[in-house]
């Protein structure tokens, strides 16, 4: 622990923080005075020590989760003991490349999990931009370009390596395909890091950065976060989200199915109830609003960071199931699972973490779609029909397999119509072994779900 301290103080002071010698003593001392697993706790004791003035809050905040979120690799469930053995050599490697290039040298010890001297290179160019600026603006020629170049030579640099990477992990490295998605994965995962670190700026002096935003303002931004990046805490409260939009979704389908007399005119019967007041049409009738209410059934793929978005679907698609006629869930990574009955049998959290624990399913092996497909087509092919509405969650990337497209075409003849959600970013939706182009063709509706506002707007498409 002491360790782990006195690095994220490091850390802290070249990103700029003023951090005594003294205060990471008192951090030392009070660390166990309180339970260092609870995550409240341990940050509380950070913050008193390290952060001078409130505006000093937002910049430990996203210090806080660089280091001890994003970096630590031992708290990264893919970061396993292959993916360690292979990245370290391939890292040594790109960084002997340019041993001169102080910034490189400090991007590669950024990859390896340390973030020191790359914080400190950034404020260094942050320093020296704005000593530019004053000299340029008391000349009249105030400007901050001098920024801008720097981050763009550090923006190219990062590309380089990650293209340097991307050459080093092809398919004649001697890497097992596993591991190499694993090493890729995890360093795409610190390149964005890097690249976020790179464009984020602190403006104290602007009020408008240091106001604290409410709670409104919070849960929107919340709202726009992607599943994968949410820290645990996050996650809490975005159940807490979830569960408030949940029962307004509800408040409003009852209302809507309530409102029966507000429909077309039924001319019809309101003449024929007319008869018995003597042709006066005393009595109004008007045509009643069937409920529009179909079956889903839902393939779930649980591998990786579409776990996250998947996990957040069945839970408001459960939470609505009276909106349907059914619901059934299947979970698939390269085997499939129906999981309809754990949630029959367990309220809709405790649901939801069972999931994983009660399949059989190898989540370490690769995703295959086509498998899943296949395995649907001999097993499941009865949940569909005409008024089934099927919800496929996944990034469609099947490793190189088969991906069977022409079951998802003979799927789409049976139901009413198939809708794909994709976790990714769409820009990467086509690139490398990503089948979302074959499989588009074949659904009714491709659609993002990668944070909870593109996920509640579906809900709610599919529910109203």
């Amino acid at each position: 622990m002491r360790n782990l301290v006195i690095q994220f103080a490091q850390a802290s002071r070249a990103a700029g923080l003023r951090v005594s010698t003294s205060e990471v003593l008192d951090t030392l001392v009070q660390l166990p005075m309180v339970d260092v697993l609870e995550e409240g706790d341990f940050k509380a004791v950070l913050r008193a020590n390290f952060v001078k003035s409130h505006r000093d809050n937002p910049r430990f905040e996203h210090l806080y989760h660089l280091f001890f979120h994003e970096m630590r690799t031992e708290i990264r469930p893919e970061f396993t003991g292959s993916v360690a053995r292979e990245m370290l050599p391939l890292l040594d490697a790109l960084r002997g490349e340019a041993p001169d290039d102080a910034m490189r040298r400090a991007v590669m010890d950024f990859l390896a999990g340390d973030p020191t001297r790359y914080l400190d290179r950034l404020r260094a160019m942050q320093t020296e931009a704005e000593a530019e600026g004053k000299g340029g603006y008391q000349k009249g020629q105030g400007t901050n370009l001098g920024m801008l170049t720097r981050r763009l030579a550090v923006s190219l640099l990062l590309r380089a390596i990650e293209q340097a990477l991307e050459e080093r992990l092809g398919s004649g490295s001697g890497i097992n395909r596993e591991t190499r998605k694993g090493i890729r994965e995890h360093l795409g995962a610190r390149i964005d890091s890097a690249r976020r670190l790179l464009m984020h700026e602190d403006r104290p002096d602007n009020p408008e950065a240091v106001r604290p935003a409410s709670r409104e303002e919070y849960m929107a931004q919340l709202g726009e976060r992607s599943f994968a990046s949410l820290t645990p805490r996050e996650t809490g409260e975005m159940r807490e989200v979830v569960n408030h939009l949940v029962r307004r979704l509800k408040d409003t389908a009852s209302r809507r199915y309530a409102a029966r007399s507000r429909g077309v005119l039924d001319v019809k019967k309101t003449l024929r109830a007319a008869a018995r007041y003597q042709g006066v049409p005393v009595e109004v009738i008007y045509r009643k609003r069937p409920k529009n209410r179909g079956k889903v059934v839902t393939l779930c793929d649980v591998s990786g960071s579409v776990w996250s978005a998947a996990r957040f679907m069945l839970n408001m698609l459960y939470s609505v199931q009276e909106c349907f006629t059914g619901v059934r869930s299947f979970v698939f990574v390269a085997g499939l699972a129906e999981v309809t009955s754990i949630f029959e049998r367990y309220d809709i959290n405790t649901a939801i973490g069972r999931v994983l624990e009660d399949t059989d399913l190898a989540y370490g092996a690769p995703t295959d779609y086509g498998a899943t497909f296949r395995h649907f087509k001999s097993g499941y092919m009865d949940a569909l029909n005409k008024k089934t509405t099927l919800i496929i969650v996944g990034d469609a990337r099947s490793n190189y397999f088969n991906p069977e497209e022409e079951i998802l075409a003979a799927m789409r003849e049976k139901c009413r119509r198939i809708i794909w959600l994709n976790p990714e970013t769409e820009t990467f939706w086509n690139s490398g072994d990503s089948e979302m182009r074959a499989y588009a063709a074949h659904c009714h509706e491709v659609r993002p779900c990668g944070n909870l506002n593109q996920l509640l707007d579906f809900i709610k498409d599919l529910v109203l």
